[in-house]
């Protein structure tokens, strides 16, 4: 569903925000922008809430906007840096300077200023930076999505919530009858509890599950929200199907995602179409999925029926000896929907699919090309031994026209979610072990004491330039696990 900007929409939006950001409530939308004319422009602000908190504001009011467009349209965002120049919060490296920047999440565009540029194009308070994001014709059509990201501080402003999604249209041409489904985008948040007053209520509300799965013995942190709320209610009519768009937009924290007696028909990760590499599979069926921090999943699935669980979980995460809690709780309730919904946007299904057979297996059997191996001390998280620095030369050099075996090992005692900037990777083997059905991701789980082998994708001429890959814990990536890659 296309939703017309207005001051007035982003309003009511508000004020249901308020309403469900507190105990209970009905699920509520960012208001939906859309290109006009292919391009969209935008003018999205920094600045602290009434709470202390680092936010993003649309028209004045603490919000993100969600973001659609077409493969082809131009994206215009005016950045402004309305954070006050002595920080409020602390950050991981000192000292604070309350930097801003943006990141589009999985975007095939250009690391150059003024596109997906992470590096360089950097907002100190009272500055702007002028974003002009050019989507490629042939861009895979899916759910990503924005944030920021100064090295340093990204941690406390994701964490925070600045954060929003980003829809490229057209994913109804890889499977046809999404067209007639109505459409949710659900934000999953990290929501910090450790010094709320009302700690002990929050966990009650989500059923947050105390007992150890593997992290280090400690209390838990932080509970999840769904679109700025605990424990919304999701209107899910039973056997109704339903379009579901979910990424996991915390800062450090992973999702095992699992709608109670349904299974998920998914239809696309981290914005890829499994169709688009598998025409004869364009779907699978799963229990239950996994998302790390950064991942995304878009799916079919069918209201349960009045007798069965209906709820939507996050089942317990076991992030190793060193990993932080990761305990079990309750995203939100499914209830009866008392009125259809409007169905997902149509006007995509003209596109023509960009389907690829791809024949890699002789790139899989030969020796990795290169090897990303994460460490850490009680100071700092390091790539290949090196902790990152603004002013460091590119660890790798990639040519673009090529596919490249990576291995990504991971030699600490907590689980890391590898993500790089740019382009896609076949995820096919973990622990030296074949991966059945194998997908396409931009954001991969590594076990801890283990490795995962995968197959980059460098082939888009249009990515060229420095850009980064990095442990999507942004704590991790703060403290120095990232490394520059160039596109050459």
């Amino acid at each position: 569903m296309v939703i017309p900007a207005s001051a007035l929409l982003t309003l009511v939006a508000l004020c249901s925000l308020k309403l469900t950001g507190e105990l209970t409530g009905r699920l509520v939308n960012a208001p939906e922008l859309s290109a006009k004319e292919h391009t969209l422009e935008v003018t999205l602000h920094a600045a602290i809430t009434k709470g202390g908190r680092n936010s993003f504001y649309f028209n004045g009011q603490p919000i993100a906007p969600t973001l659609r467009l077409f493969p082809g349209d131009r994206l215009k965002i005016t950045y402004v840096n309305d954070l006050p120049a002595k920080p409020l919060e602390s950050c991981a490296i000192t000292p604070c300077m309350d930097m801003t920047n943006l990141h589009f999440h999985g975007l095939t565009v250009s690391p150059d200023a003024p596109q997906d540029d992470v590096l360089d194009m950097m907002a100190k308070p009272g500055q702007s930076l002028h974003y002009t994001v050019q989507i490629p014709k042939d861009h895979p059509p899916g759910l990503y999505w924005y944030h920021t990201h100064p090295h340093g501080e990204s941690h406390r402003q994701v964490l925070d919530g600045m954060s929003g999604a980003l829809v490229i249209e057209g994913i109804e041409a890889y499977v046809p009858e999404i067209a007639g489904l109505s459409e949710r985008i659900l934000i999953v948040r990290g929501q910090s509890i450790e010094n709320a007053p009302d700690a002990a209520t929050l966990k009650h509300r989500v059923a947050l599950n105390s007992y150890d799965c593997g992290g280090e013995p400690e209390a838990p942190e932080e509970i999840f929200t769904v679109n700025g709320s605990v424990r919304p209610r999701i209107e899910i009519a039973p056997g109704e199907r339903q379009f579901w768009r979910l990424v996991n937009a915390s800062a450090d924290r992973y999702v095992d995602l699992q709608l109670e007696g349904q299974q998920f028909e998914i239809i696309a990760m981290d914005g890829m179409p499994i169709a688009q590499h598998d025409a004869e599979h364009r779907t699978r069926r799963a229990e239950h999925v996994s998302l790390p921090p950064a991942g995304r999943l878009e799916a079919i699935v069918t209201g349960p029926s009045a007798a069965s669980p209906r709820r939507l979980i996050s089942r317990c995460v076991d992030t190793g000896p060193d990993g932080d809690p990761n305990p079990a709780m309750v995203l939100a309730d499914i209830v009866p929907k008392p009125a259809p919904r409007a169905a997902h946007n149509t006007q995509g299904s003209s596109l023509v699919p960009n389907l690829k057979t791809l024949d890699l297996a002789a790139e899989e059997k030969a020796p990795a090309r290169f090897t990303v191996t994460f460490t850490e001390d009680k100071h700092s998280f390091y790539i290949n031994g090196d902790k990152f620095a603004l002013d460091a030369g590119p660890m790798v050099r990639a040519k673009v026209g090529t596919y490249q075996h990576w291995k990504i090992v991971n030699a600490t005692k907590e689980l890391h979610p590898m993500h790089i900037h740019q382009v896609h990777f076949l995820a096919y083997a973990e622990n030296d072990r074949p991966i059945a059905d194998p997908l396409w991701l931009d954001t991969v789980n590594v076990p801890y004491g283990g490795s995962v082998d995968v197959i980059m994708d460098f082939t888009d001429p249009v990515i060229k330039g420095m850009s980064v890959f990095h442990c999507h814990l942004l704590n991790h990536e703060d403290k120095g696990m990232m490394a520059k890659i160039l596109f050459e």
